[in-house]
């Protein structure tokens, strides 16, 4: 498994650029419902220093990492380009954290485009501290089939899941949850943080969940069930959001 900052989306170059260029859009894929996700959104996609190539085919983000839309068989590679880091600047320790960062949200633009392309979305997260092993075993997905393969299986939060593969990582699982929509499938993600010496030096984890549709009593049973299970294994830890 590697990480790869590189997908192929199921869609046109041009719709490909919309979900980057309208910040609505950008707001069913990037990140997860927070207050601060609009200010996020701005400063990122659309502040001073960001660079639009005028055939709509490459975007340079607020600190200089590039987005490249690629025409391809089955639709657009769409590819992120680190900008080289300071080693001694103050954002050197969070390199490998945005890398695995972008991973996660090129994953959900994919699904965002190939499964509710007009949809909204609802998010479910939490982060968990580390030291008490990997989330992704202790949840019981290390070993889901490989992407593109159907899956069945009972979460360790008791919540019985189906669906597809979507991706795997190094770190990082996606799969698509039947359970997590209302017609067709919601995403799940799990995924491992890396050791930051002095901010995060066990490593730690985050979740999140992308529900479309869904009644608010569906969405609170699945709220309820990831925090009963964060709570009895990170009884310390903030309950989901």
């Amino acid at each position: 498994m590697t990480n790869n900052l590189s997908v192929v989306i199921n869609a046109d170059a041009p719709q490909v650029w919309i979900m980057l260029r309208e910040p609505a859009k950008v707001a069913q894929w990037h990140g997860w419902e927070t207050d601060e996700l609009t200010d996020e959104i701005n400063r990122i996609y659309f502040g001073k220093d960001v660079v639009e190539a005028p055939d709509h085919t490459s975007l340079t983000a607020n600190g200089g990492d590039v987005f490249d839309l690629k025409p391809v068989s089955g639709g657009t590679q769409v590819s992120i380009t680190r900008a080289a880091l300071d080693h001694n600047s103050e954002w050197a320790a969070w390199d490998e954290d945005i890398t695995q960062g972008w991973l996660t949200f090129l994953q959900q633009l994919r699904f965002a485009l190939e499964h509710h392309p007009h949809g909204t979305r609802r998010t479910l997260f939490f982060e968990l501290p580390g030291g008490s092993g990997s989330a992704i075993e202790r949840l019981g997905l290390s070993d889901v089939p490989k992407p593109g393969e159907p899956y069945q299986l009972t979460l360790a939060t008791g919540e019985e899941i189906s669906g597809k593969v979507w991706y795997r990582s190094n770190h990082q699982v996606g799969l698509t949850v039947h359970g997590y929509a209302e017609h067709g499938d919601g995403l799940l993600i799990v995924a491992d943080q890396p050791v930051i010496k002095d901010v995060r030096p066990d490593g730690g984890a985050i979740v999140i969940a992308s529900t479309y549709d869904l009644g608010a009593h569906t969405l609170d049973a699945i709220r309820s069930s990831w925090d009963g299970w964060r709570t009895e294994n990170y009884p310390t830890e903030k309950a989901a959001r």
